[in-house]
């Protein structure tokens, strides 16, 4: 990681660049470090950029899911005494991100979702009966990018680390279960909040139909495809993820 992790009042986040802020959600296999990119591109662009670590696995079990962590998200805002905000998610992240656009839209002045869950949830929390199998975990991580030379050993490491902890295991399951329960599909036609859909064309994960719904259901949204791509467009491809958002924060003028 290129930026040192702030730690004040229980909450752990990186933080960089001064302006507009835009505040990003990493997924649930996904580590902070997965948006260098974004952060070394938009800190230097007039925007403060802050990656909070989201409670996935510190919060007690009831309360481990969507909902609490738009909570959490709200919280953390308040804390940083932000007034609106940009939100960029990732799988679970975007998940966050238009789950607390829901509950608190006059917060959010624009969305930026990649590969985000809300709609249909095929990988998470799945296949994972084998966990114990370093090669089955490796083509898991593997199949989650176009290009299986994406998913480093630092990336399977932590992923096999992560589902052979038991208390992770059971939370991941949750929160798994959780997004199937905070299916978005009714409450997407009432969030009028500017949206910028980046998917990558060989998505596995959240397959590019699910991108399709996603910009049929918002309002106000954009849908931008990104080739040879699968499931985290800002890895694969930053320098294209971050020209895509970059043009659409400039043409609306965030």
């Amino acid at each position: 990681m290129t930026h040192s992790l702030k730690k004040e009042n229980n909450y752990s986040y990186i933080e960089a660049g001064e302006g507009t802020p835009i505040i990003v959600l990493h997924g649930l296999m996904g580590g902070l470090s997965n948006f260098n990119s974004v952060i070394e591109f938009f800190s230097k662009k007039g925007y403060q950029v802050i990656v909070p670590e989201l409670p996935l696995y510190t919060m007690s079990l009831i309360k481990t899911n969507v909902k609490n962590f738009a909570k959490y998200l709200h919280d953390f805002i308040e804390f940083k005494e932000l007034d609106e905000v940009i939100l960029l998610g990732n799988s679970l992240g975007g998940h966050i991100g238009l789950y607390h656009t829901k509950l608190y839209p006059k917060r959010v002045k624009a969305l930026i979702i990649t590969g985000s869950s809300g709609l249909y949830e095929s990988a998470m929390g799945n296949g994972y009966t084998k966990r114990g199998d370093y090669e089955v975990i490796k083509k898991k991580a593997q199949d989650v990018f176009y290009d299986p030379a994406v998913a480093t050993k630092e990336i399977v490491d932590e992923v096999y680390e992560t589902v052979n902890d038991r208390n992770k295991l059971i939370k991941t399951l949750a929160i798994a279960k959780s997004a199937i329960r905070h299916n978005m599909s009714d409450d997407l036609p009432k969030m009028p909040t500017p949206t910028c859909i980046i998917w990558g064309k060989n998505d596995n994960v959240t397959p590019p139909e699910v991108a399709k719904e996603f910009n049929e259901l918002l309002p106000d949204s954009e849908l931008f495809w990104i080739d040879k791509c699968g499931h985290a467009a800002m890895m694969e491809h930053p320098e294209e993820f971050n020209q895509i958002m970059g043009e659409w924060l400039q043409k609306r003028k965030f």
